[in-house]
């Protein structure tokens, strides 16, 4: 019962602070989204390099597994 009674206070007073702060928290979100698309990008790029790099070893043959089939065959 505590956790709801503090769980609706809690959420009366975001929406308070929201329609008092409306320009601050546009302001936020605003000066937020460049640096989350520099870092997301910069994890893609990298997990796309490090993807690239594992089909470029398997391409050559270095630490590519052997298939599940010729397991099954020579055992």
């Amino acid at each position: 019962m505590k956790t709801l009674v503090g769980g609706a206070i809690a959420s009366t007073l975001g929406l308070i602070g929201i329609a008092v702060w409306h320009t601050a928290i546009l302001q936020l979100i605003a000066a937020t989204i460049p640096p989350i698309l520099l870092v997301g990008g910069g994890l893609a790029l990298y997990l796309g390099f490090d993807e690239l790099k594992d089909s470029w070893k398997n391409d050559e043959g270095i630490d590519a597994p052997a298939p599940a089939e010729d397991k099954a065959k020579n055992a």
